[in-house]
Order: C-alpha cells, then sequence, then structure tokens
C-alpha cells in the first residue's frame, strides 16, 4: 500500500464518529457510509452526527455520505469498519463489490458471531484480502475522549508493517499518538477480552466491591489475558503495553465504558435482558464472552473470569454467588 488514497468510515456509531473527526483532521475529505439514508439526511441539516456524539461539529462539505454499502467501497482505497461486531456479517452480506484490491482497517473491538472468527481472518477467508492489507486499530481510546480533544494513544496493527507506515500519519495529530506493531491476532483477542473483563468488573462495582477488591481483579484480568493470547498467538509482545493492560484499565474503570456500565446493571439487580433492552448502546463483551469461551474449549486455558462472565450471561445463575466463588480462585 502506497498511500491511503480515499478514505472511509465504515458505521455510524460514536466509534465511527470520532474516527471520522480524526481522518478529517489529517485529510481533505472521507467518505462516510450510514446504513440509514434518514440518518444521513438529519446529519447534513444538523452538521453533526444526531444520535452519537453530537458534540463533533462537522464541515459537511468534506463528507461524501453513502448508504449503499456497495457505492461507498467501489469509491474508497482504505475501510476503516467500526461496526458493532453482531452486525458485521449483516452489512457485509450486501457486499457484491470486490475487496482484495482495497486496504481493510478493523477498528471493531469484537469476534464475528457464531464463526467465532476474529475480524481479519473473516476478511480473509471470506472476501479475499491479503492479510498484508488488513490493520487494526485499538487501545485505550474512548470516542468521547476523543471528540474532547483529549490527549489519546492508539496502536496500529499489520502484519507487513510498512503498509502502515504512511496511513499513520491521518492518525496523528495534536491530540492524538499512534504506535505500530505486527501483533495483529494478540491485539484483536486482547481487545474482546478487555470487554469481557470490564463487565465483570461493573458487576463486582454494582455489587458494591471495593477500590482494594478491584485492583486485585485487575492483576488477575491481565494474568488471565497474557495467558489465552499466549496460548493462541506466539509472538513476541508485552502486556504491559498500553494496547492490551492500557485498553483493560480504561474500559474497566471509566464512565465511559459501556461494557463496564451493563456489568454494573446487572451487579446492582437488573437481569441480563433487561440491561440490555437499557443500554442505549451494545456491550461488545456480551457477545465476545461467548466467543472466547467456545474458542477456549479447543485451548483449554484456565480462564475464572471468563467462566464467571458465561455463567452469568448464558446460564442465568445468580451473580452474588458465580462472583462470591470466583473471588476465592484469586490471588
Amino acid at each position: 500500500m502506497k498511500q491511503p488514497g480515499r478514505i472511509a468510515v465504515m458505521g455510524g456509531g460514536s466509534w465511527a464518529t470520532a474516527l471520522a473527526k480524526i481522518v478529517l483532521s489529517a485529510e481533505d475529505g472521507i467518505n462516510w457510509y450510514m446504513r440509514r439514508p434518514d440518518r444521513i439526511e438529519e446529519f447534513k441539516q444538523l452538521r453533526h452526527n444526531p444520535c452519537y456524539i453530537s458534540s463533533i461539529e462537522f464541515d459537511t462539505d468534506k463528507i461524501r455520505f453513502y448508504s449503499n454499502i456497495n457505492e461507498a467501497i467501489k469509491d474508497s482505497d482504505t475501510l476503516i469498519f467500526a461496526t458493532p461486531s453482531p452486525f458485521l456479517k449483516q452489512h457485509l452480506k450486501k457486499v457484491k463489490t470486490p475487496l482484495g484490491d482495497k486496504f481493510i482497517v478493523s477498528a471493531i473491538k469484537g469476534l464475528v458471531p457464531d464463526e467465532n472468527m476474529l475480524i481479519t481472518d473473516y476478511f480473509t477467508q471470506y472476501y479475499g484480502v491479503p492479510a498484508e492489507n488488513i490493520a487494526v486499530i485499538a487501545g485505550p481510546c474512548h470516542a468521547e475522549e476523543i471528540a474532547l480533544e483529549r490527549l489519546s494513544y492508539l496502536t496500529l496493527a499489520c502484519t507487513d508493517t510498512d503498509n502502515i507506515q504512511l496511513l499513520s500519519e491521518v492518525f496523528r495529530n495534536h491530540y492524538l499518538r499512534n504506535i505500530i506493531s505486527r501483533d495483529v491476532a494478540g491485539i484483536e483477542y486482547a481487545s474482546v477480552l478487555k470487554n469481557v473483563y470490564a463487565i465483570v468488573a461493573g458487576i463486582c462495582h454494582g455489587m458494591k466491591y471495593g477500590d482494594n477488591f478491584h485492583a486485585v481483579f485487575l492483576c488477575n484480568a491481565i494474568q488471565e489475558m497474557c495467558r489465552f493470547v499466549e496460548a493462541v498467538s506466539d509472538v513476541k509482545r508485552d502486556i504491559t503495553d498500553s494496547v492490551y493492560m492500557g485498553d483493560l484499565l480504561v474500559t474497566s474503570n471509566s464512565r465511559f465504558s459501556r461494557n463496564r456500565i451493563f456489568g454494573a446493571m446487572i451487579g446492582k439487580g437488573y437481569s441480563v435482558k433487561t440491561a440490555q433492552l437499557e443500554m442505549e448502546m451494545i456491550a461488545e463483551g456480551y457477545y465476545g464472552a461467548k466467543c472466547i469461551y467456545e474458542i477456549n474449549k479447543r485451548y483449554k486455558v484456565p480462564m475464572p473470569i471468563l467462566d464467571a462472565l458465561y455463567d452469568i450471561l448464558y446460564e442465568k445463575k445468580p451473580p452474588v454467588t458465580v462472583i462470591r466463588k470466583l473471588t476465592e480462585t484469586f490471588k
């Protein structure tokens, strides 16, 4: 990849909106795919996303909007996917335009449900995109803080790091730094697991476990993450890097974390279904917990935190009983 070319943001949520802001700080214009034409029309009138992070104002003259995914793909060179993982297959089923000559960037912190596949593997296996033409963006970077232009750090990973050197310039400005990595699979799995652990952190918070316990919980969570990621991806890494531990810390602690909020509701006594209905946005960790649980049947890595969350979300076991038993495994 010699240059990013025309960049498209694929998705209309909060993270997609933050990414569009970032790209427009470096590029003269972007393409932007949103599924609903009515939302696009409202966006053009208001000059901000009508549903997510409305504090970010856009120069809509620099945005070419699309509600047709094939037209957006045809007119773009680099595609940044920021749709929630449960909906990715639904969007991609509409794709008739070849993706093999595009550069794909996954900003999705989840797996493909049912397939239990990494997003990058899904694009390679089903859409013929070479691995060297796929990158992931991850790290401790809440969309709300991008809107406020608070200093943040992202990691861009690709098996061929030469292919993202120019793209990395797009993700560097006065409030954003970036790091380059080759650990694509490890970062993708860690991005899923940090959402899983954030839900459990929220459950414990909702049940009035304190800061002392929370610190011990996070130590055990990063150890569990390390065991799993090392088992599934034999790449040299430092689990204390910001893309692993940093993302876990911010997602487990931040008031902006939808996964923590979701967990806190369960910890306060909401049923899983009620908590989902009251959430305005998707808690990716709900789907990630099931995917990783099923993947781990093959690897058999000791994962008591993951197992506990699976029992609460999918086996409908009482959180009080499950968490009490979990605390006995910590050290």
